[in-house]
């Protein structure tokens, strides 16, 4: 989800912006997957299983959980998968319109034009894949509040350069750490492991895309600059971790939304996992001068810090 700007280098770093692009697109050509082919999308739902190792639901650790049957644990976990696919979805679309903005009549033949094209490929099989796979979980379309849904529309509108893939870090990162547990996880439901996997492996090269554009980028932005497109950055992180797990999740589990709402807020489990999952990102943010006391508030609110 990564070539916003992709093409607004000097001509002294086009050589290594192209191989980069051009290593990406071997690797895309190598290992790349068809969700429509690799998933099981046949087998009818066994609800044995959960959809998110337990450890990441919103409510493991509380008191709540311990109360719930092992059905309950179960159903919530499926809910709650469905619930942050369905924000990867929000985010992917909102991603795709900024890649095909920037590369709007640039040069074809560049390398980097081609894997941004890739990656929009890559980001429309994904997002697919995640609402297939939210429909099996038998769950309904989980939406980001208005706000938020108004706050990305002008994202996508303005967000250039770092912004931009600074935040499609904080998505990616996020969901990476989250989705390679639960890949790995024989508690959690095959074909969701299968979607997990498969997304994982596509956006490292999209993860990396980021990092360095990110890096590049900031070459050429000045102090009111860094410390605007940080707090921009921080913000977007904001909404896109809050938005992961809808509120409806509870009742579509069958459980007490009030109650679920309250001890999740005040689930430290919970906020520790998110921390964890983005220790690397934070450290990435700080080396590149994006980690201002100002977005620290907005980390810190989000539980990244």
């Amino acid at each position: 989800m990564t070539s916003v700007g992709a093409h607004e280098h000097s001509d002294t770093a086009q050589p290594d912006h192209r191989s980069v692009a051009q290593r990406l697109l071997d690797s895309s050509e190598t290992l790349s997957y068809d969700p429509v082919k690799e998933v099981d999308w046949d087998t009818p739902l066994d609800t044995s299983y959960h959809g998110a190792s337990p450890e990441w639901s919103t409510l493991y650790g509380t008191a709540y959980w311990n109360e719930m049957t092992p059905e309950q644990q179960r159903e919530l976990t499926r809910q709650e998968a469905a619930s942050v696919a369905s924000t990867g979805i929000w985010f992917e679309m909102i991603l795709q319109q900024m890649v095909l903005r920037d590369f709007y009549a640039k040069d074809p033949t560049d390398p980097a034009f081609q894997w941004a094209l890739t990656e929009i490929a890559d980001e429309c099989r994904h997002s697919i894949m995640f609402a297939r796979g939210a429909a099996k979980l038998r769950a309904p379309a989980y939406r980001p509040r208005r706000l938020a849904v108004e706050l990305g529309r002008f994202f996508k509108t303005t967000a250039r350069g770092e912004a931009a893939y600074a935040a499609i870090l904080v998505a990616e990162e996020v969901l990476d750490v989250m989705q390679r547990d639960w890949m790995r996880d024989e508690r959690v439901v095959p074909f969701v492991r299968t979607i997990n996997n498969i997304h994982v492996v596509e956006e490292s090269r999209h993860m990396k895309f980021a990092r360095e554009e990110t890096r590049e980028r900031l070459k050429k932005t000045g102090p009111l600059g860094r410390q605007y497109n940080a707090l921009v950055v921080s913000i977007a992180a904001y909404f896109i971790v809050s938005s992961m797990w809808n509120p409806k999740v509870y009742a579509n589990a069958g459980l007490d939304t009030k109650r679920a709402l309250r001890e999740a807020k005040a689930n430290e489990h919970h906020k520790s996992m998110l921390r964890s999952s983005c220790a690397g990102l934070m450290e990435f943010l700080d080396s590149a001068g994006l980690l201002t006391k100002a977005a620290t508030v907005f980390y810190k609110r989000a539980n990244l810090l």
